[in-house]
């Protein structure tokens, strides 16, 4: 047992700055997150209770995202996108 409380206090690591740096979404994800500056974790979170709440994500492929208009503007138009490509697409949609 006490190995394991090490391995915890071990992994326990602190949040990297770079990503609780307020960022400003530009007019395209103000939509969808708020116009306010907001650290890059709070923009997923927001991101991803928009998704949930409006049932996009994919039933079949859960990885996937079906956007309504409002996001077809923050994913460059696309109709559908995988998780991992929607966190490159909205990188381009902060400062």
């Amino acid at each position: 047992m006490a190995k394991k409380a090490k391995a915890k206090k071990k992994s326990a690591r602190k949040p990297n700055a770079a990503f609780m740096k307020p960022v400003t979404p530009d007019a395209a994800l103000a939509a969808v997150v708020g116009a306010k500056p907001i650290p890059r974790t709070e923009v997923t979170k927001k991101l991803w209770a928009y998704i949930k709440k409006n049932g996009l994500q994919d039933k079949k492929n859960r990885r996937n995202i079906n956007a309504d208009a409002t996001l077809k503007a923050v994913f460059a138009g696309k109709g559908t996108v995988n998780m991992f490509e929607m966190t490159k697409l909205v990188s381009k949609h902060v400062k």
